[in-house]
């Protein structure tokens, strides 16, 4: 379950002593900002429990966020909103996301490891994309949990904002809770409407000729 060092490990011995992990949170979400961190750790680091974000209880990622705050050697963390999402696709604003977490880095990098994806974003430093890479590897979990906190906290903030949508509770994604208050509310401003559904929330369903609305007859 726990991520390890053995990537981070070979790297050092390669001659990359700054090796930083990069992830990102809120990209399947209906609502909200997509949030994407990056992280340093040094060799040999205290932090206990490292692993994919979405694995641990929202009170460990909180203990988790904190620790590697404090004992990282260094770590970003940045944003986009949903217009931005909008106007430049989800998948786009992830790398570009992920790309500029890793040039915020204060120290720089020499290498980095992205969650999933390479990056080609004209970074200082090589990065490479590792699949299951907050399962793998410490400083993309460490990463996935700062991105994770990070924007889970920003949807609790705006929950008080729209207090119509729940946000606090499923933090923007797409459950039958967030689902049915899109019907009754229609989106925010804090919605993606660029997402399938979102920007005409009524209920629909499949046929051979396409896809109808349940209101339409």
């Amino acid at each position: 379950m726990f991520a390890t060092a053995v990537f981070e490990d070979r790297l050092r011995d390669a001659g990359f002593p700054r090796v930083a992990g990069c992830d990102e949170a809120g990209r399947g979400a209906l609502a909200g900002p997509l949030v994407a961190a990056a992280v340093v750790l040094p060799p040999a680091c205290p932090i206990e429990g490292l692993a994919d974000s979405k694995l641990l209880t929202p009170l460990r990622r909180a203990e988790l966020a904190e620790q590697i705050r404090e004992l990282a050697l260094d770590h970003a963390v940045v944003w986009a909103s949903p217009a931005s999402i909008d106007r430049d696709g989800v998948h786009r604003t992830n790398l570009e996301l992920l790309a500029r977490a890793l040039r915020s880095l204060p120290g720089g990098f020499d290498y980095g490891l992205a969650d999933g994806f390479g990056l080609r974003h004209d970074l200082p430093a090589p990065v490479l994309g590792v699949r299951k890479g907050d399962l793998v590897a410490r400083c993309v979990a460490a990463a996935s949990i700062l991105a994770k906190v990070t924007r889970d906290r920003m949807l609790i903030r705006a929950a008080k904002r729209f207090p119509a949508y729940g946000f606090e509770r499923h933090k923007g994604y797409g459950t039958d809770e967030h689902w049915a208050a899109l019907r009754a509310h229609g989106p925010s401003s804090y919605h993606r409407r660029s997402f399938t559904g979102v920007a005409d929330p009524r209920p629909f369903v499949r046929a051979p000729g396409g896809v109808i609305r349940l209101e339409e007859s």
